[in-house]
């Protein structure tokens, strides 16, 4: 049986635990964070939102997701 490693992340500030190989598309849905109303960075670079399904995180990854808001 194949042991399951856990990582640790940083999210919105916020220490996180997660398996290891979690994929930020996986996060972003069990989070029920919408995808086209907000801006992802990951170790404070901008990630493509074609891409974030290939996006493995990995121990120590700083994840910051911004909430676009409307207003006048």
């Amino acid at each position: 049986m194949k042991k399951i490693k856990k990582i640790k992340i940083k999210l919105n500030g916020k220490i996180k635990y997660t398996i290891q190989d979690y994929k930020l598309s996986e996060l972003l849905k069990l989070n029920k964070i919408p995808i086209k109303k907000v801006a992802i960075e990951v170790n404070e670079e901008i990630i493509n939102k074609k891409k974030i399904s290939k996006i493995k995180l990995k121990n120590n990854d700083k994840i910051e997701i911004v909430h676009f808001i409307g207003g006048g």
